[in-house]
């Protein structure tokens, strides 16, 4: 059968090493990769197809948009038709390039029809933290998919390698003399504790490969209010202190807060609501010190009955988990994840952004007049 695979990740070492490893273990496999590096100057995106031996095509495809990321999901779904009725080709790996981010191109490829065997991201464990603590904006450092693309290395980074269920492990090839080994480990295995970690040079990553991926599932589990976040730990130096609540927050206070928050951990995220605004679900998402605050619609609690059957059961079910008899599925649930992190710390400033007993006692009501600090953030 048919199998594609895709590989990504900004470690763009570890990801070739990854996709090699595939084309030398598994035979009547090729791999596609489309190089957007110079598509601005150029206005074409170059594709190679190549096998274990060498390059077997190359081609170019125009821009679409002004954006290469459109470029290649116009370009990729022709190729890997051609690759599945040339009757050759029992493995098609995508490699993203660099910026590229799987959960897209995924989602492409299995609305075409493809089966997708994996979602692979290369990890070199001596990058991870450089890469997290890395704000900078993709345009400045040329790994902008469009002229549009406002993302940062480090939100990038997050996403590439909490999306994907298998990570290719490699050593990076200029480790830092001073480097922690079990340190980078330990953060790895913190930030993605349900991932299928494979050295790349252990021989393993060509039966991962045909496992089977489900797009929907892994859409599931990146939404905010279903997402199986870290739990606590501490290991070499590197620590994940998850904060755990229901009562609301002051939206003021915490908004003041939030660049002591964002800066106190290499990685947070989770979901959270505020006292004006007690219906709408809001995720928390930060890395690289910077912080993106999104509503995700209403919590399950505010929705009528009627409602509750147009949910998704993973989404019932993860609200049954945090069940509240007063609150229902509210809650705060930010999980921070750093070398050096200060629980205690966290803990006092996240508890001083919650209500007090006297405003939490005024009610609903009243908490509508605590301020809109977050509505400039939210863009009500």
């Amino acid at each position: 059968m048919f199998t594609v695979a895709l590989v990504g990740g900004l470690h763009s070492d570890a990801r070739r090493a990854a996709v090699d490893r595939l084309l030398a273990d598994v035979p009547g496999s090729v791999a596609l990769h489309h190089d957007l590096a110079t598509a601005p100057a150029t206005g074409t995106v170059a594709r190679t197809v190549r096998d274990a031996t060498g390059v077997l095509s190359a081609g170019e495809t125009p821009l679409v948009n002004d954006c290469a990321c459109c470029a290649l999901r116009e370009d990729l779904v022709p190729e890997l038709a051609r690759l599945r009725d040339s009757g050759f080709t029992r493995l098609a790996v995508v490699e993203l390039w660099d910026s590229v981010e799987p959960k897209v191109m995924a989602e492409v490829v299995a609305a075409a029809g493809f089966r997708i065997g994996a979602v692979v991201t290369a990890v070199a464990p001596a990058l991870l933290l450089p890469y997290l603590g890395n704000g900078d904006d993709l345009a400045d450092v040329g790994l902008a998919a469009a002229a549009t693309d406002r993302r940062t290395v480090a939100d990038t980074w997050a996403r590439q390698l909490e999306y994907a269920p298998v990570l290719a492990v490699t050593e990076s090839a200029d480790l830092d003399p001073g480097a922690d080994a079990d340190a980078d480990r330990a953060l790895l295995d913190q930030l993605h504790p349900t991932a299928l970690r494979i050295p790349v040079d252990g021989g393993g990553l060509a039966a991962a490969v045909f496992a089977g991926f489900d797009v929907e599932a892994a859409a599931a589990a990146q939404h905010p209010a279903c997402a199986l976040l870290p739990q606590d730990a501490d290991e070499h130096g590197v620590a994940t202190y998850v904060w755990h609540h229901h009562r609301p927050f002051h939206p003021e206070r915490l908004y003041a807060a939030l660049e002591g928050l964002t800066c106190a951990a290499t990685r947070s995220r989770g979901r959270f609501y505020l006292a004006d605004r007690p219906d709408t679900l809001l995720a928390w998402d930060a890395a690289g010190g910077a912080l993106c605050v999104e509503s995700h619609g209403p919590w399950l609690v505010s929705l009528p009955d009627a409602a509750w059957e147009m949910v998704p059961p993973v989404r019932r079910a993860a609200a049954a988990l945090d069940w509240h008899p007063e609150h229902g599925d509210r809650c705060q649930h930010l999980v921070f994840t750093s070398p050096g992190l200060d629980r205690e710390g966290l803990a006092e400033l996240l508890g001083s952004c919650l209500l007090t007993d006297a405003e939490y006692a005024a009610g609903r009501e009243s908490w509508k007049g605590l301020g809109s600090a977050f509505d400039t953030l939210l863009e009500v």
